[in-house]
């Protein structure tokens, strides 16, 4: 049986999912959502640049509720730092989840219990009212500082700290509206004093789902969450894939997120960010990595090409997961929730 599939969204996550349901025989295309008017009307094969699929992207979200789908891929800038209305993601998922169709998003909520009661409520409520199934996923998080360390956590005797490091050089991301736009790469520090409450709450709290989850998943009781940042400047103009950062501007972001309990840090989230190479050469270097502190010892490092397209990545774990979330029942499905989620193999 074909499992039907809307794409909410045509960007470059967007478009890397719509050439790999095209080449899917299990899956099919039936909707593609839009937010330029301009695109409206345009086969989804012609936006992500292979064959017509006789699919027409539209910008009405009443004709996409119209629609008979299984499931929605829901894969927007997340409108809590790049939108207007800060609720609009949540309303959307909430909308389409009452409407009967299953939700799959990389926008955060990846486990909603941390923003509290009210908001799992209001989840819970939409899948109820629509028998469907919530479930938010992503590269990181979404596998690298959660599944992974899970996954090793299960050669453990004894866990003594979880550390995940991640040390990105963004130099070749080609996408300026989330480096500039949604994590304020290339600002003054006037200018992101402006954004960064927005952006850190968002922020904070997707690294705060992970800790949770993992705590959760390894049944350990945390005290808090802490977070630290640093900020680092461009010594001279950059030039990397998103567009310029100009002398003086954030170039570099160092970022700590730490589960506490018994006044020690037991699960840690490193990461290090740069729009180039060059930025901020005392800060940590090297691969990403996690490292489980017990009996036995555990550590993997990743080379630093670990992966050459995370645009892809992050669309591929949010599309390898469909029928796993269509076959979970109703309610919201965290990655503690669903079975191990695997890919396929194009023998062809």
């Amino acid at each position: 049986m074909t499992t039907r599939v809307i794409q909410w969204s045509s960007g470059n996550v967007g478009k890397a999912i719509i050439r790999s349901i095209a080449r899917r025989q299990e899956i099919e295309l039936v909707g593609l959502y839009v937010y330029s008017q301009e695109k409206s009307g345009t086969d989804a094969g012609e936006i992500a640049g292979i064959a017509p699929l006789g699919i027409l992207a539209t910008d009405s979200v009443e004709d996409l509720l119209a629609i008979d789908a299984d499931i929605v891929i829901h894969t927007p800038l997340p409108s809590l730092v790049y939108g207007d209305d800060p609720d609009a993601d949540v309303a959307t998922i909430c909308q389409l989840l009452a409407s009967g169709k299953d939700v799959i998003t990389t926008v955060g909520y990846m486990y909603p219990k941390v923003y509290g009661a009210e908001l799992v409520a209001r989840f819970e409520d939409a899948c109820n009212a629509g028998n469907s199934s919530f479930h938010s996923t992503g590269l990181n998080p979404g596998w690298l500082g959660d599944v992974m360390p899970l996954t090793m956590s299960s050669l453990s005797s004894r866990i003594d700290q979880v550390y995940v490091r991640e040390i990105t050089n963004f130099e070749f991301y080609p996408s300026p509206e989330v480096m500039f736009g949604m994590m304020g790469f290339g600002k003054t520090d006037a200018e992101f004093a402006q954004t960064i409450e927005r952006y850190e709450h968002w922020l904070t709290n997707l690294f705060r789902e992970n800790i949770q989850m993992i705590a959760d998943g390894l049944g350990v009781e945390l005290d808090t969450i802490t977070d630290s940042r640093e900020l680092a400047y461009a010594d001279n103009d950059l030039q990397p894939a998103a567009g310029t950062v100009r002398e003086g501007t954030i170039a570099g972001q160092h970022w700590e997120w730490a589960g506490i309990s018994n006044g020690k840090k037991v699960i840690v989230h490193e990461t290090v960010w740069r729009m180039h190479r060059s930025v901020a050469p005392d800060w940590p270097d090297g691969d990403h990595s996690v490292t489980i502190e017990g009996k036995p010892r555990m550590h993997i490092t990743f080379d630093p090409v670990w992966i050459d397209d995370g645009l892809l990545a992050t669309g591929m774990h949010a599309l390898n997961a469909v029928p796993y979330v269509l076959a979970a029942g109703a309610g919201i499905k965290t990655l503690l929730d669903l079975p191990w989620i695997m890919g396929r193999m194009d023998n062809s």
